[in-house]
């Protein structure tokens, strides 16, 4: 096994140091972790992910760009999305990367990725404008066991409630959510 860095924040130009549960083998290393910006981005095969990303410069999407970045999220073949909400400059993703041919999981990186891409593309062709849709980095979060699952779940229904956009959660048409609670394929267990 090859050890890789896990990069952090490094307060007073500290020095990287080895993580001692972050050695991976070579080819997960490159697959998963090609993509790296100023955050880590750690995967757990098989395991729930909590992702947000936002708009660029905080831009406030169209109703009709929502409804195609809700499309482009519930339409990713290379994940399970179990919950998302499409708020006005941000969203909000829980899902399970799902197996590639080679038996591997998708790479987080990669499925944030296609969502991205895709929605950007139609986004500024149905507005017909150019640049940049969304900022290039993205937060994420290993969810650990079933009732931080169970937590999310509500945080990304209840965010438009939140933020005022509609009193009830049934109310927003971009919040959706899987009952995943009683699905035995999704388990979120510790890494």
């Amino acid at each position: 096994m090859v050890g890789c860095k896990i990069r952090r924040g490094r307060p007073n130009g500290g020095v990287a140091r080895r993580a001692p549960s972050a050695y991976i083998s070579a080819v997960s290393l490159k697959k998963k972790y090609k993509y790296r910006r100023r955050l880590p981005h750690l995967q757990c095969d098989y395991k729930a992910l909590f992702v947000t990303f936002r708009t660029f410069g905080r831009w406030v999407l169209p109703d009709a760009a929502r409804d195609v970045v809700f499309a482009s999220c519930r339409n990713e073949t290379r994940a399970q999305m179990i919950a998302l909400v499409v708020m006005p400059d941000h969203v909000h993703l829980i899902f399970v990367p799902q197996q590639a041919s080679d038996g591997t999981s998708y790479a987080l990186p990669e499925i944030v990725k296609s969502i991205k891409s895709f929605s950007a593309h139609q986004i500024n062709k149905l507005l017909g404008r150019r640049g940049p849709v969304w900022d290039e980095e993205f937060f994420d979060h290993a969810i650990r066991n079933p009732e931080a699952l169970a937590g999310k779940i509500e945080y990304v229904l209840f965010n438009p409630v939140q933020n005022k956009l509609a009193t009830r959660p049934s109310q927003y048409r971009w919040a959706w959510a899987e009952d995943v609670l009683a699905d035995e394929a999704v388990r979120a267990t510790p890494c």
